[in-house]
Protein backbone atom coordinates (compact mmCIF):
# COMPACT_ATOMS: atom_id res chain seq x y z
CA UNK A 1 0.00 0.00 0.00
CA UNK A 2 1.41 3.40 -0.93
CA UNK A 3 1.42 6.19 1.61
CA UNK A 4 -1.14 8.93 1.51
CA UNK A 5 -2.49 11.87 3.51
CA UNK A 6 -6.25 12.52 3.57
CA UNK A 7 -8.65 14.64 5.59
CA UNK A 8 -12.27 15.59 5.96
CA UNK A 9 -13.99 18.40 7.86
CA UNK A 10 -17.26 18.23 9.79
CA UNK A 11 -19.23 21.21 11.17
CA UNK A 12 -20.32 20.23 14.68
CA UNK A 13 -22.57 23.27 15.10
CA UNK A 14 -24.45 22.61 11.84
CA UNK A 15 -24.24 18.83 11.97
CA UNK A 16 -22.98 18.54 8.41
CA UNK A 17 -19.86 18.33 6.25
CA UNK A 18 -17.95 21.57 5.73
CA UNK A 19 -18.16 22.59 2.07
CA UNK A 20 -15.59 24.93 0.57
CA UNK A 21 -13.10 25.24 3.41
CA UNK A 22 -9.56 25.97 2.22
CA UNK A 23 -6.83 23.60 3.41
CA UNK A 24 -3.08 24.05 3.02
CA UNK A 25 -0.64 21.16 3.39
CA UNK A 26 2.89 22.07 4.49
CA UNK A 27 6.02 19.94 4.84
CA UNK A 28 8.09 21.20 7.76
CA UNK A 29 10.99 18.81 7.19
CA UNK A 30 12.56 15.55 8.20
CA UNK A 31 14.45 17.15 11.05
CA UNK A 32 11.56 19.04 12.59
CA UNK A 33 11.82 18.34 16.29
CA UNK A 34 9.95 19.55 19.31
CA UNK A 35 11.76 21.90 21.66
CA UNK A 36 10.55 20.75 25.09
CA UNK A 37 11.23 24.15 26.70
CA UNK A 38 8.85 26.26 24.62
CA UNK A 39 7.05 23.62 22.49
CA UNK A 40 8.15 25.27 19.22
CA UNK A 41 9.14 23.22 16.21
CA UNK A 42 12.44 23.89 14.55
CA UNK A 43 13.45 22.59 11.17
CA UNK A 44 17.07 21.48 11.07
CA UNK A 45 17.14 20.52 7.37
CA UNK A 46 14.92 22.69 5.21
CA UNK A 47 15.24 26.14 6.76
CA UNK A 48 11.67 27.06 5.85
CA UNK A 49 8.37 25.17 5.56
CA UNK A 50 7.36 24.09 2.05
CA UNK A 51 3.79 24.49 0.82
CA UNK A 52 2.82 21.22 -0.88
CA UNK A 53 -0.66 22.20 -1.98
CA UNK A 54 -3.85 24.16 -1.38
CA UNK A 55 -7.17 22.34 -1.48
CA UNK A 56 -10.89 22.94 -0.99
CA UNK A 57 -13.45 20.53 0.44
CA UNK A 58 -16.31 19.21 -1.69
CA UNK A 59 -20.00 18.63 -0.88
CA UNK A 60 -19.13 15.83 1.58
CA UNK A 61 -16.42 17.77 3.46
CA UNK A 62 -13.61 15.87 1.75
CA UNK A 63 -10.99 16.64 -0.85
CA UNK A 64 -11.60 14.63 -4.03
CA UNK A 65 -8.11 13.10 -4.05
CA UNK A 66 -5.44 12.44 -1.41
CA UNK A 67 -3.61 15.59 -0.35
CA UNK A 68 -0.35 13.73 -0.94
CA UNK A 69 0.33 10.17 -2.03
CA UNK A 70 2.89 7.66 -3.23
CA UNK A 71 6.54 8.59 -3.47
CA UNK A 72 5.74 12.21 -2.54
CA UNK A 73 4.98 11.11 1.05
CA UNK A 74 8.19 11.24 3.07
CA UNK A 75 8.87 10.76 6.77
CA UNK A 76 8.88 14.03 8.67
CA UNK A 77 6.72 16.74 10.17
CA UNK A 78 3.68 18.07 8.29
CA UNK A 79 1.07 20.71 8.99
CA UNK A 80 -2.49 21.10 7.74
CA UNK A 81 -3.92 24.63 7.99
CA UNK A 82 -7.70 24.91 7.78
CA UNK A 83 -9.36 28.25 6.88
CA UNK A 84 -12.16 27.90 9.44
CA UNK A 85 -12.74 31.63 9.89
CA UNK A 86 -13.75 32.17 6.27
CA UNK A 87 -16.13 29.20 6.46
CA UNK A 88 -17.88 30.45 9.61
CA UNK A 89 -18.14 34.03 8.32
CA UNK A 90 -20.17 32.82 5.34
CA UNK A 91 -22.15 30.02 7.10
CA UNK A 92 -25.82 31.04 7.05
CA UNK A 93 -26.77 28.75 9.95
CA UNK A 94 -24.30 30.61 12.17
CA UNK A 95 -25.07 34.22 11.24
CA UNK A 96 -25.93 35.06 14.86
CA UNK A 97 -22.52 33.92 16.07
CA UNK A 98 -19.96 36.64 15.51
CA UNK A 99 -17.18 35.55 17.86
CA UNK A 100 -15.42 32.78 15.96
CA UNK A 101 -12.01 32.90 17.61
CA UNK A 102 -10.41 30.24 15.39
CA UNK A 103 -9.58 31.86 12.07
CA UNK A 104 -6.85 29.46 10.97
CA UNK A 105 -6.53 26.02 12.54
CA UNK A 106 -3.09 24.40 12.21
CA UNK A 107 -2.66 20.69 12.90
CA UNK A 108 0.92 19.38 13.03
CA UNK A 109 1.62 15.69 12.72
CA UNK A 110 4.58 13.42 12.16
CA UNK A 111 4.78 10.75 9.49
CA UNK A 112 7.06 7.91 10.51
CA UNK A 113 5.99 5.30 7.96
CA UNK A 114 5.77 6.84 4.49
CA UNK A 115 3.89 3.76 3.25
CA UNK A 116 0.94 4.21 5.63
CA UNK A 117 -2.34 6.08 5.31
CA UNK A 118 -2.53 9.17 7.52
CA UNK A 119 -6.11 10.42 7.78
CA UNK A 120 -6.33 13.66 9.80
CA UNK A 121 -9.96 14.84 10.12
CA UNK A 122 -11.13 18.10 11.68
CA UNK A 123 -14.31 18.48 13.72
CA UNK A 124 -14.98 22.21 13.99
CA UNK A 125 -17.39 24.65 15.65
CA UNK A 126 -17.12 28.42 16.22
CA UNK A 127 -15.92 27.89 19.77
CA UNK A 128 -13.62 24.90 19.39
CA UNK A 129 -12.25 22.04 17.35
CA UNK A 130 -10.98 18.49 17.66
CA UNK A 131 -8.94 16.08 15.58
CA UNK A 132 -7.74 12.49 15.72
CA UNK A 133 -5.93 9.95 13.58
CA UNK A 134 -8.65 8.39 11.49
CA UNK A 135 -8.62 5.39 9.25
Amino acid sequence: MSGRITTHVLDLAGGKPVVGITIELWFLGEGAESNSHNNNYVNQYEGAPKLLGTFETSHDGRVDQPLLEGAAVMPGMYELVFGAGDYFRRAAHLSAITDNIFDLIPIRFRIGDAGSHYHVPLLVAPGGYSTYRGS
